[in-house]
C-alpha cells in the first residue's frame, strides 16, 4: 500500500513538474522570445504596420483601407449617402458584408466580397454608376477623364473590401483633381504619386500599387492641412 501511494505521489510530482516546465517554456519564455525578436527584426509589422503623420501621430494601418468622405449633413440619417472629399485621393469602393458605427474611417465590420456574378444587374448598375461618378469627380477645367481611362479598381471593391492600395492608373486620373482642390501644381502631385508607387514584389509578384493612406498622409504634410 505504501509503495502504491509513493508511486502515485511520484507520478503526480513528475506531472506537476512537467506542467510547470511546459508552462514556463511555452507560456512565458517562448512568447517573450518571439515578441522580442519580432520587435527587433520586424517592429513596424509587429505593431500593426502603423502609418504616422509628420507629428508622429498614428493615422491608421497601411494594411487597411480608409474612406475620405465629407461629413454628413445629417449624421443621424442612415439613408444619407456618403460623399467623397475630393481634396484627397480616393480608395477603392468599400462594398462589403456589413457596417458599423464605431470605425468612422471605414464602415465595414465584416471583411469579404459580395460575390455577385459579372452579369448581375445590381453589380452592373453599381459599376456603371461608379464609373460615371469617377469621370465626373476627376474631370477638371483643364483635364477630362475618358471612359477608357477608368481602371477596374476604381469601380469595383476588392475581395476583402478592405484593400488599402489602388493602381497607379487610378491614382493618375485623380492627380489633376487633387492638384486643383488643394491649389497645388500638377507636377507636385505627380511626383507625390510617383514617390508612393510600389512596384511588383521581388520584381515579378503582384502588380504595381499605391497605398492611399500613405499617399494622403504625405499630401496632408505637403498642404499643411
Amino acid at each position: 500500500m505504501n509503495n502504491s501511494v509513493g508511486n502515485t505521489a511520484r507520478l503526480l510530482w513528475a506531472g506537476l513538474r512537467a506542467l510547470l516546465v511546459l508552462t514556463l517554456v511555452c507560456g512565458v519564455l517562448y512568447p517573450l522570445a518571439v515578441t522580442g525578436i519580432a520587435q527587433v527584426a520586424f517592429g513596424d509589422k509587429a505593431n500593426g504596420s502603423e502609418t504616422k503623420d509628420e507629428s508622429g501621430q498614428v493615422v491608421g494601418s497601411s494594411l487597411i483601407g480608409q474612406t475620405y468622405n465629407l461629413p454628413k449633413q445629417n449624421p443621424d440619417d442612415p439613408e444619407e449617402a456618403a460623399k467623397p472629399d475630393l481634396k484627397w485621393f480616393q480608395p477603392r469602393p468599400s462594398n462589403g458584408l456589413g457596417s458599423n458605427s464605431v470605425n468612422t474611417q471605414y464602415s465595414l465590420i465584416l471583411s469579404g466580397a459580395t460575390n455577385k456574378a459579372a452579369d448581375n444587374p445590381d453589380l452592373v448598375k453599381l459599376v456603371t454608376d461608379a464609373k460615371a461618378a469617377v469621370i465626373a469627380d476627376n474631370s477638371t477645367a483643364t483635364y477630362k477623364v475618358k471612359p477608357s481611362e477608368v481602371p477596374a479598381d476604381a469601380v469595383t471593391s476588392s475581395g476583402s473590401g478592405l484593400d488599402p492600395d489602388i493602381s497607379p492608373a487610378y491614382a493618375e486620373i485623380q492627380i489633376h483633381r487633387v492638384a486643383e482642390q488643394n491649389h497645388l501644381d500638377v507636377k507636385q502631385v505627380e511626383k507625390l504619386v510617383a514617390d508612393h508607387t510600389t512596384g511588383r514584389t521581388l520584381g515579378f509578384m503582384g502588380e504595381p500599387r499605391v497605398n492611399v493612406l500613405e499617399l494622403n498622409t504625405a499630401l496632408k504634410a505637403l498642404t499643411k492641412s
